[in-house]
């Protein structure tokens, strides 16, 4: 890969994508109960709402959140993230975040959300816990028996920013198909550990094609897709699928274990032909509605930022992550997927 990709990678991090742990099922009992569902979180920015400090992250400011909830509420959209319309599909609120925790029954009663933007499946350049980190806070509530036997489900979203990390530190892509097969041996790892402590049902998402996000296709007037940012998430997409097949035949189920395609969902929701964006239902997909260092003001307040007229014409909210509306194609995109979680 070209140094100039190799640095733009470097950009993921910074912007990396709740679940509370309420009614832990046991593998091998009844069905999922949706009544008595409870969605526990582990992931990045893409499906963080809210764990990261006030005081640390743009996610808190202004312009984000505009959408939904109105105001800044820690996730990286104007509105909704990925976790949000999860929940949605299983009836439930979207679960607190982690530090927001408070046991009584109201505010566990939906599960609670592990993920912290920035984070990776192994450590990142952004000071915050990681996926192991993330399942023992996780395990520490379900050993002090926060959460009783229950319908289950945990979603994660990670990987993306630890790609990001790997090209900051190396300069290069050399030495990447190895280190994807680490991302994804661990990934795995981690998926069993989150099976084994009781959860019985775990949706897992795909890599997003890199090339196209805006960080990466500012370059060409947000016209054009990169072909090797996509090249690599295809691998690690593929690969993880491949693993996620021998997971579902080892527990004897088909559907233990669930890939949310969100390369061909982003595809989809942009219209991609190839590497180019066709006619979809946004103005201009490639091009996020928050443009410059969103979320930032210089020392005399000014704004180094602009926000487009309408965020519902745009996929992007900012050079990473979809808008509300732009996760609602992507969710529209995966939902059927979503049923082999009930």
């Amino acid at each position: 890969m070209e140094k100039k990709t190799c640095y733009i990678f470097f950009c993921l991090v910074s912007f990396a994508v709740c679940t509370e742990v309420y009614g832990v099922q046991r593998p091998g009992e009844a069905p999922l109960d949706r009544d008595r569902v409870k969605l526990f979180v582990f992931g990045d920015s893409y499906a963080d709402t809210g764990n990261l400090p006030s005081s640390t992250t743009s996610s808190w400011k202004e312009p984000y959140g505009i959408t939904f909830p109105g105001k800044p509420s820690g996730r990286f959209s104007d509105g909704r993230v990925l976790t949000d319309y999860i929940a949605s599909f299983l009836g439930i609120r979207s679960p607190v975040p982690y530090e927001w925790k408070k046991m009584e029954e109201k505010w566990i009663k939906n599960g609670m959300n592990f993920a912290h933007g920035g984070t990776g499946v192994f450590n990142t350049l952004v000071d915050q816990p990681n996926m192991t980190a993330q399942i023992n806070l996780f395990q520490q509530l379900i050993q002090k028996n926060v959460y009783t036997n229950s319908s289950s489900i945990a979603l994660v979203s990670l990987a993306g920013n630890d790609y990001g990390t790997y090209f900051a530190k190396n300069g290069s892509a050399e030495g990447m198909e190895a280190f994807t097969k680490s991302v994804v041996d661990q990934l795995v790892l981690n998926l069993k550990r989150i099976h084994g402590v009781g959860v019985q049902k775990v949706a897992v998402t795909g890599i997003v094609p890199f090339g196209c996000l805006p960080k990466i296709t500012s370059s060409t007037s947000y016209k054009q897709c990169s072909e090797t940012g996509n090249n690599l998430a295809k691998f690690h997409n593929q690969l993880l699928q491949q693993n996620l097949r021998r997971l579902n035949n080892e527990t004897g189920a088909s559907s233990v274990f669930i890939f949310l395609d969100l390369y061909h969902a982003f595809s989809s929701a942009l219209k991609l032909k190839q590497d180019h964006p066709g006619n979809s239902t946004f103005k201009n997909g490639l091009k996020p509605c928050c443009l410059g260092s969103c979320g930032s003001v210089d020392e005399t307040g000014t704004k180094k930022y602009v926000v487009c007229e309408n965020p519902k014409q745009s996929f992007f909210w900012d050079s990473i992550h979809p808008s509300d509306h732009g996760w609602r194609a992507v969710y529209s995109a995966f939902k059927h997927s979503l049923h082999s979680l009930l």
